[in-house]
């Protein structure tokens, strides 16, 4: 698995660890220490952030592939905005006048 990409394994783990950051909320506030344990919630905290950042950079990802066709419609749109349709001659360029 590329380190580009976030795996099935990587969005596994990533759920337990909040499942786990929940669970460990939920037991320091039943035994009345939630704000007592403020150094560790602050370090767990922190750790499922910086995972969650990874998470959704990686999950956005452009592939190669994508890149490529991100690429190709881009420069579609630039040569496109080049081109003047307002102007009345050219609303059917390719009918010729009798004069031409």
């Amino acid at each position: 698995m590329s380190d580009d990409t976030y795996g099935p394994e990587q969005v596994r783990q990533l759920v337990a660890l909040l499942r786990a950051l929940a669970e460990r909320i939920q037991d320091l506030d039943r035994s009345g220490r939630l704000l007592d344990a403020t150094p560790e919630l602050l370090r767990l905290l922190g750790t499922a952030r910086s995972e969650l950042f990874h998470y959704e950079v990686r999950i956005t990802y452009d592939t190669p592939e994508i890149a490529e066709s991100r690429r190709i419609v881009e420069e579609s749109e630039r040569h496109r905005d080049g081109l003047d349709f307002d102007e009345p001659e050219d609303d059917e360029p390719w009918r010729r006048t009798r004069d031409e």
